[in-house]
């Protein structure tokens, strides 16, 4: 029951937090303001965008369907841990200055979509942790919860960062 419980609370905990908190549109992102800290944040997701791809490598390889890879060292599983841990702690920045800055919106499809799955991430990332510490929970759970991490990141980067680097702009959303 934890397993589903505690992934859900924090995804609602994040969405009431930013839905009850007052936006402060003048918050900085390590000394940036207005558009240069949005260019900052945009820069920092593509790289958090490239470790969640490094990261969804280093478990293909681990599991042996990395094609035309050997077996994973055992190095690797221990790198993947690390990896994964540091790109959390990577993510949290962007997703503060996000939150606090904006809040949750709602104001076009692409704002909101970016506000619900940035809420989403973090649940997911519980539940994989969950996954990964449970004897009980079915062994699928967690490439499951690990590819959803990862598209969870690309979604988040897509309608945030390659917006910001497109010039306001991504397929599929107008320029609203």
């Amino acid at each position: 029951m934890l397993a589903v419980l505690l992934p859900v609370a924090v995804g609602v905990a994040i969405y009431l937090f930013g839905t009850h908190h007052t936006p402060r549109y003048d918050n900085g992102l390590y000394g940036q303001h207005g558009t240069t800290a949005v260019d900052l944040k945009a820069q920092l997701s593509t790289a958090l965008l490239g470790l969640a791809l490094i990261q969804l490598a280093l478990a293909l390889w681990m599991y042996g369907r990395l094609p035309g890879a050997r077996s994973a060292p055992p190095p690797v599983r221990l790198g993947h841990r690390v990896l994964g841990f540091l790109t959390f702690l990577f993510s949290l920045p962007v997703a503060y200055h996000c939150l606090t800055t904006y809040g949750i919106e709602t104001t076009t499809p692409r704002v909101a979509i970016h506000s619900f799955a940035g809420c989403a991430l973090y649940g997911v990332f519980v539940a994989k942790v969950v996954v990964v510490r449970s004897r009980r929970l079915p062994g699928l759970l967690l490439p499951a919860m690990g590819a959803l991490l990862v598209l969870g990141v690309a979604l988040l980067w897509y309608t945030a960062a390659l917006w910001a680097l497109n010039g306001d702009s991504v397929p599929g959303f107008s320029t609203v």
